[in-house]
């Protein structure tokens, strides 16, 4: 019985050690379980976390991670925008100019000049198609007309600028055709100057600039003729201001300033030369100006006019007067012309006079034998550097030219090379000039040279 008793106590014993052992084998499994478990929550929060910079965690609405989602995106695009625009910037004019318009407009496509309609007859050409491929075929020499222009309109308002009483006047043209240089790209006969800076004083009407050695000094009571030319593979734009310091010479300017936009206006395709002539002279001599206390009446210089431009050649066939009278010959359609107007208080005919500085090759002289070595030696330098385009003695200076005249001389009695002494009217009397180039496209005017001045 006692043993019976004995062996009871012992099984009642294993039972409870079993029992505690089964205990502890669960509460160390169900601790795993609980760790295992916290380290799968905290790498879901971190990951939820990281996500967050994408997209919002899971248990977020649909509708905050799409605002979220479209923020993001937003932000993106305004970041490449900027990015974008920052390399698409053109740099900007410097002060002096001095970086070249190529690189102000990196399309290659540079500013249309003012655009004004046809009238009556020809006013069908605005909407007609086969007149717009025209133009669409004409795009690149439109082109390099314009960016010729773009540099005018630059280098005359930096001029404008600098303009005051006591400037040296060789000073001021070589300031103005190194900024012409350098804002055009200078390159040979591609791209350049047109013809020389023509800064004619007073009673002088055109055709002086000052030759290597003149002292001559801008005046606070001077009238000056500031007309110069740009081009881009021989396309010219030929355009001039007056320049007077002197209010009381501001009815003058205006006369021509004002005869010169009528005569824009009066242009077009099938207009007759002669008529655009007798509206310039209307306008011109509606004018009167009074000078130290004598009223004069303007006059338009009879013997001076506007006329058509051709591929390096300045001055082409057709002639524009500024005087009632002229040719019945017409304007077609394609061409450039540059229309000038000259305003006088004097008797408003010029004559040659003064020391020759301009000098053009002819535009039609064929081969003509020489006999000067010297003479042959600077017609090479004028065929290379100039060609068909105006020059002056300042610019074979430059390029090292030294004991020229003679041959120059020679040059221009064999008919090869043509002078072009200073137009000038009475000595005493004020001339002044302005001057547009046009182009009379197939659907429309466009006077290319315009700015914001004039």
């Amino acid at each position: 019985m006692e043993g019976f008793l004995r062996l009871t106590v012992l099984m009642k014993v294993e039972k409870m050690v079993a029992y505690e052992v089964e205990m502890e084998r669960r509460q160390s499994s169900m601790a795993k379980d609980n760790m295992n478990a916290e380290e799968v929550f905290v790498e879901e929060e971190g990951t939820s976390e990281v996500a967050d910079g994408n997209e919002e965690a899971t248990d977020l609405s649909p509708a905050l991670q799409k605002d979220e989602a479209e923020g993001k995106e937003v932000a993106k695009k305004k970041k490449k925008k900027s990015k974008s625009k920052k390399k698409k910037e053109p740099p900007e004019q410097t002060d002096p100019p001095s970086i070249p318009v190529a690189e102000l407009f990196p399309s290659g496509e540079f500013p249309e000049g003012e655009i004004q309609q046809y009238r009556d007859d020809n006013l069908w050409r605005v909407t007609s198609e086969e007149k717009r491929e025209l133009e669409r075929f004409e795009k690149p020499i439109y082109n390099s007309v314009r960016r010729a222009a773009e540099v005018h309109r630059q280098v005359r308002k930096y001029i404008k600028g600098i303009l005051k009483p006591g400037m040296l006047m060789t000073d001021l043209c070589e300031t103005l055709e190194n900024t012409v240089r350098k804002l055009i790209s200078e390159n040979g006969l591609q791209a350049g100057i047109a013809f020389p800076t023509g800064c004619s004083l007073n009673w002088v009407a055109a055709h002086w600039t000052p030759n290597s050695g003149d002292k001559t000094v801008l005046q606070y009571d001077d009238v000056m003729k500031l007309d110069f030319g740009t081009h881009v593979d021989g396309h010219i734009v030929d355009s001039a201001f007056t320049v007077a310091f002197n209010p009381m010479f501001d009815p003058l300017l205006e006369a021509s300033r004002e005869a010169t936009n009528t005569g824009i206006k009066e242009s077009g395709i099938d207009v007759r030369l002669c008529d655009v002539g007798a509206a310039i002279q209307e306008v011109m001599e509606s004018y009167e100006v009074e000078i130290n206390g004598k009223v004069f009446q303007v006059k338009s210089i009879r013997n001076l006019n506007g006329h058509s431009i051709g591929s390096y050649q300045i001055h082409a066939v057709k002639s524009v007067p500024i005087v009632k009278g002229g040719e019945q010959t017409k304007m077609e359609e394609g061409e450039f012309f540059a229309i000038e107007t000259f305003a006088s208080t004097g008797k408003g005919y010029v004559r040659e006079d003064l020391e020759c500085s301009h000098y053009m090759k002819n535009f039609e002289v064929g081969h003509i034998p020489l006999r000067l070595p010297r003479a042959k030696q600077l017609l090479a330098t004028i065929n290379k550097n100039f060609s068909t385009l105006a020059f002056c003695r300042r610019y074979l200076d430059r390029l090292g030219e030294t004991k020229y005249l003679m041959a120059l001389k020679n040059l221009c009695d064999a008919g090869i090379v043509q002078p072009y002494p200073p137009l000038c009217d009475i000595k005493g009397s004020y001339v002044s000039q302005f001057e547009h180039t046009i182009l009379l496209r197939p659907t429309c005017k466009e006077v290319i040279s315009r700015g914001d001045d004039y």
